[in-house]
């Protein structure tokens, strides 16, 4: 088992690609099993995600093929089973997305309730409720659900919101079903975010008939077949705005290139509200440098919400850049209200933090220092190699294959725009700590300095 070391104080700069979305290739990758022909997938991210995902696509009897150049050929010419067992799926939740499309070609399926990060309840009860809606006789069983529709589905009119808002992978799940299923489908409550919008891309160049893609009104009619396609996913707007928090929060000047600006509004406005100035275009996003030890970002209250909405995949990451703040800021989880495993891991760095039922209340700022601390999900621990880089001195964020899941060589791209940062074995200890210096952040970054935030307190 690994571990990242990283040494704080230096801030960050260069450039950094976005890979491919984790969270849009993963149903795509499902809904290769609705054809015969190969889908190919050319810009597929190299995360544990998608290995996993090819594993469960494997065991069902699909051919993968993965190129050197980082595409994913999958073609279900013949997919003789349609049971996904615990022992696939239990690594992702994502997995659940094979649901549909096996029953929509098979007639049935059986998949086993799956796994993924430790950050609340999810259940997939619209997902079932939305395969009922469409014809099928499904039933929880021992952990698994059982759905069989022997005649075919038959599209149907469906709400598939619920208490925690529009569900993403149940979207998915029904759409994908809906492709093959007898008449139209429409689907009442869908969810809008991009990812959902790139599987209907996706579907569309298989041949499916989808009409309202980004809108809470999706409407399919059922085709006989669907054909092979080559599709690029979109660019992963949580990895973009990782990076771009990460600039932030150093006070670098990080310029994130294959990116979608406009999926990142949201984020974009609660930088400027901190008083954080970037730049950007049609493709990228660059944060602009300022001082660390003389200014901080505003405090800036966020709350998480259905896209296009704060999302709650960056909800960790700006706790980090929070607790930098001068001031209090109040952070709001209403999607996955339990979502607070890393508030306790930033506290023994130093974070002032409470929390109050789904709120945390951040007091900044907060001098960071180095710690050993453990990642107990994939957002999490992205935020807790943020704050290593500000902290003092070295920290050792253990537990990083669930940073693996969704982040592509996250300390390789780090060290190549400037972070002190190394992967090594849980059982080596390793001091990365540097000669006493004159600290990074006095330096030049940019022939302009621009100095957008809030001045810390004498003494601070």
């Amino acid at each position: 088992m690994d571990k990242l070391v990283i040494q704080g104080g230096r801030p960050l700069r260069g450039s950094v690609k976005v890979a491919g979305s984790k969270n849009a290739v993963l149903p795509v990758l499902a809904a290769s099993l609705l054809t015969d022909e190969p889908l190919v997938i050319p810009n597929a991210p190299r995360v544990a995600d998608v290995r996993s995902m090819l594993k469960v696509l494997e065991s069902l009897g699909s051919r993968v093929v993965q190129h050197s150049d980082g595409a994913i050929e999958v073609c279900s010419a013949s997919v003789p089973r349609s049971e996904a067992t615990w022992e696939h799926v239990r690594r992702m939740r994502g997995s659940v997305t094979v649901l549909g499309p096996l029953l929509a070609r098979m007639h049935r399926a059986c998949v086993s309730l799956p796994g993924g990060c430790v950050i609340g309840v999810r259940p997939i009860d619209l997902h079932m409720k939305g395969m009922r809606a469409l014809g099928a006789k499904v039933d929880l069983d021992g952990g698994d659900v059982r759905a069989e529709a022997f005649s075919g589905l038959v599209g149907s009119e469906m709400y598939l919101g619920g208490a925690q808002g529009p569900t993403v992978l149940g979207t998915a799940n029904v759409m994908m079903a809906a492709t093959l299923a007898k008449g139209r489908t429409v689907i009442h409550g869908a969810a809008c975010e991009p990812e959902v919008v790139d599987l209907g891309d996706c579907l569309i160049k298989m041949g499916a008939k989808i009409h309202g893609l980004g809108s809470p009104r999706i409407e399919i009619e059922g085709v006989k077949r669907l054909h092979g396609a080559e599709h690029a996913v979109i660019p992963d707007r949580i990895e973009a705005g990782t990076f771009v928090i990460a600039g932030a929060l150093t006070g670098g000047a990080v310029r994130v290139e294959n990116c979608r600006p406009d999926h990142l509004m949201i984020l974009l406005e609660r930088l400027s509200e901190a008083g954080l100035a970037y730049d950007h275009g049609e493709d990228w996003i660059a944060t602009v440098p300022y001082d660390t030890r003389a200014y901080g970002p505003r405090p800036t209250d966020v709350t998480t919400l259905p896209y296009p909405a704060f999302p709650t995949d960056l909800q960790a990451q700006w706790m980090a850049l929070m607790t930098t703040a001068r001031g209090m800021s109040l952070i709001s989880e209403t999607i996955f209200p339990d979502r607070y495993m890393h508030v306790a891991e930033l506290m023994r760095m130093g974070a002032n933090i409470r929390r109050q039922g789904a709120s945390a209340i951040v007091m900044g700022p907060a001098q960071l220092t180095g710690a050993q601390v453990m990642a107990s999900d994939l957002r999490a621990s992205a935020a807790l190699v943020l704050a290593g880089l500000v902290a003092r001195g070295q920290t050792e964020v253990h537990r990083v294959y669930h940073i693996d899941r969704g982040y592509e060589r996250i300390e390789e791209r780090l060290k190549e725009i400037g972070a002190s940062i190394v992967r090594v074995d849980e059982n080596v200890s390793i001091d990365t700590s540097e000669p006493d210096e004159e600290p990074a952040s006095s330096a030049p970054l940019r022939d302009k300095v621009i100095v957008p935030a809030t001045p810390l307190p004498s003494g601070a």
